[in-house]
């Protein structure tokens, strides 16, 4: 894989209620630790937390200034490390076009979602396509997951995470971390 040419975005708005409603959901502070800790251990170049919502990117400012500027920055050098590596952006628009300015190549974009769904790759294939020049975004969401209407503008979606059990709704860190040591490592 050449260096630095994978992203991971949080997506809090457009996503799923356990109705099946199309919602905006709140952050979680943990979150932000755990999936920056996860993407610095794997190499990712940048983690988007996109939110439409003020309040919400306020507070994801507030803690990311606490731990890269603030008192944490200073209690935690590697804290300070991994959460230096977050944008807060309103869309995932937004974000595509800073990935897009950064590497100046086009970014190619692979949804998550707990749900089977015929056409999606596997992690292996993933990891071949990653093997060319272009910015590659791993796209997770909030709540119930990723709404269909942001899914189906996606270039690919990934496979869900199998586990032992016919369980499978795992915290969106703990869907990241996977994902990334099956994509990174072969696993």
């Amino acid at each position: 894989m050449p260096e630095n040419n994978l992203y991971i975005a949080l997506i809090h708005f457009p996503v799923m209620n356990k109705k099946n409603q199309v919602v905006g959901s709140a952050l979680t502070t943990i979150d932000l630790h755990d999936i920056a800790r996860a993407s610095i251990t794997f190499g990712v170049k940048k983690f988007f937390m996109v939110t439409p919502y003020e309040d919400q990117e306020m507070l994801a400012t507030q803690v990311i200034e606490h731990w890269t500027k603030g008192v944490g920055a200073k209690l935690n050098p590697f804290r300070k490390e991994a959460l230096e590596l977050i944008r807060v952006t309103r869309t995932f628009e937004d974000a595509v076009t800073q990935m897009e300015q950064e590497r100046e190549e086009p970014v190619v974009t692979i949804a998550t979602s707990a749900k089977k769904t015929p056409g999606s790759i596997t992690t292996e294939a993933l990891r071949k396509k990653l093997e060319n020049k272009a910015s590659h975004v791993l796209i997770f969401g909030t709540a119930w997951g990723l709404a269909d209407e942001l899914i189906d503008t996606c270039d690919f979606l990934l496979e869900p995470i199998s586990g032992a059990a016919d369980y499978n709704h795992l915290s969106v860190r703990s869907a990241a971390s996977i994902y990334l040591d099956r994509i990174i490592n072969g696993r």
